[in-house]
């Protein structure tokens, strides 16, 4: 449960460092991306608190994650950004969990 929380307030805390003029929007689009964890219907089981999510689901896998980090670097349409940026932090949240849980950052 505090990982899931966690996913709300690092990009909160991240909007309030960065993005204050666009608060609203940036936060909508970081929250928009928590999306990516539709690939955890894919698995059986489809919730498995000792599985890794990172290197495990589709979306979660390295070659998605290095399409996210180039995201955060294409300036135009705004939201591309923004949307990079919430799937990079996404990313970082459950690969601390991965540790946390398991003692590994990711799955092999």
């Amino acid at each position: 449960m505090l990982h899931i929380t966690f996913h709300f307030i690092a990009p909160a805390i991240i909007v309030a460092l960065f993005f204050r003029a666009d608060w609203k929007r940036a936060y909508i689009f970081l929250m928009l991306t928590m999306l990516v964890d539709i690939d955890h219907l894919l698995a059986t089981p489809t919730y498995d608190p000792s599985r890794c999510s990172i290197g495990f689901h589709p979306l979660h896998r390295f070659y998605a994650i290095a399409v996210y980090v180039v995201l955060c670097f294409i300036p135009r349409p705004f939201y591309v950004r923004y949307i990079g940026l919430g799937l990079v932090i996404h990313m970082i949240l459950d690969s601390i969990d991965c540790q946390v849980t398991n003692g590994i950052w990711f799955t092999t």
